[in-house]
């Protein structure tokens, strides 16, 4: 059962950075969240939202394709696709404390434009 709850945690993350509902977002994060991604290491929430949060330019829509849950541990793949017509997949390994997300490490494929790699 609580690996239903989580991965619906997981599945509300994701609509809410899709649907820009910050507010959503922040309430699923935990007080003390860290983001860590390629271009960023250990990063707090509040640094989170101002370098990572979608604006206005970065619409895109999103499939998640997996989740799985073990645990405290969840791992979200999923594919997204720009209104400028590139995609790219990303997975996320995501722990949890309760029923909030203490950190999300991200790790990124590549991008296409037109199924060409950039």
């Amino acid at each position: 059962m609580q690996d239903t709850k989580l991965a619906d945690v997981v599945k509300a993350y994701c609509g809410a950075y899709v649907a820009e509902d910050r507010a959503l977002a922040e309430a699923l994060l935990a007080d003390d969240f860290t983001f860590t991604s390629p271009n960023d290491h250990g990063i707090d929430k509040a640094t989170y939202f101002e370098r990572c949060w979608p604006n206005g330019d970065s619409r895109h829509q999103q499939q998640v394709e997996s989740i799985i849950v073990d645990g405290d541990r969840a791992c979200v793949t999923y594919t997204c696709e720009t209104a400028e017509g590139k995609s790219f997949r990303n997975a996320e390994f995501i722990t949890f404390r309760g029923e909030r997300i203490a950190s999300v490490n991200v790790y990124f494929g590549p991008a296409y434009e037109d199924g060409t790699p950039l």
